[in-house]
């Protein structure tokens, strides 16, 4: 009985400042990018809709907002990015340093991002910081391979285990010479030294 009447209940209806307050919520919670945050907010939107309809299909109370909503999260976004609260470049940038030192290729990385909205000028701009720090796909491959121990990191079976490992790092989206040169070293040491001279 009680499962119905909830099932019944309406949500609130959308109003342009309970966008802005589920937008401010969810950045706090979570870094975004203008269309990630975009995609919240109209799956937000579609989702009280859809409930709403199911209430009460003949109350069109919500119906007459319906246009104004998609106009609200423009709005919202675009002076969310003049206050520098939603900063694009900013996020592909801290995205990125965070990929590389979970071990996520430069590939991994603009697949990732590209599927989170961040423009591709973005992203070659976080890639390029990345690459002038120094780092690259091969320092990316030695952090999966410390984190996952395998590789020089690995205690035990390494030639057994050595096309699983090589098999790991293609699956993150290393090329095959970086994978076997990583995999391949002979000690953790001799990593260090060929990055320290590249």
């Amino acid at each position: 009985m009680k499962r119905e009447k909830d099932q019944k209940r309406r949500r609130k209806p959308i109003t342009e400042s309970s966008l802005r307050n589920a937008a401010l919520r969810y950045l706090e919670q979570y870094a975004s990018g203008s269309e990630n945050l975009r995609r919240v907010l109209l799956r937000r939107v579609a989702k009280a809709r859809m409930q709403n309809d199911d209430a009460d299909a003949n109350d069109d109370t919500d119906a007459d907002r319906a246009p104004d909503a998609e106009a609200w999260i423009d709005t919202i976004i675009e002076r969310f990015q003049c206050t520098g609260v939603l900063d694009d470049a900013a996020f592909a940038e801290a995205q990125v340093q965070t990929l590389h030192r979970r071990g996520v290729s430069a590939k991994g990385a603009r697949y990732r991002l590209s599927a989170k909205g961040v423009g591709s000028d973005d992203i070659d701009a976080a890639l390029g910081s990345l690459e002038s720090l120094g780092e690259n796909d091969k320092s990316a491959a030695c952090n999966y391979a410390r984190r996952r121990r395998i590789g020089p990191w690995r205690r035990a079976n390494r030639k057994d285990n050595r096309d699983r490992d090589l098999a790991a790092l293609g699956r993150q989206g290393f090329t095959y010479q970086i994978a076997r040169l990583v995999i391949d070293s002979p000690d953790v040491g001799s990593l260090e030294i060929d990055e320290d001279q590249t």
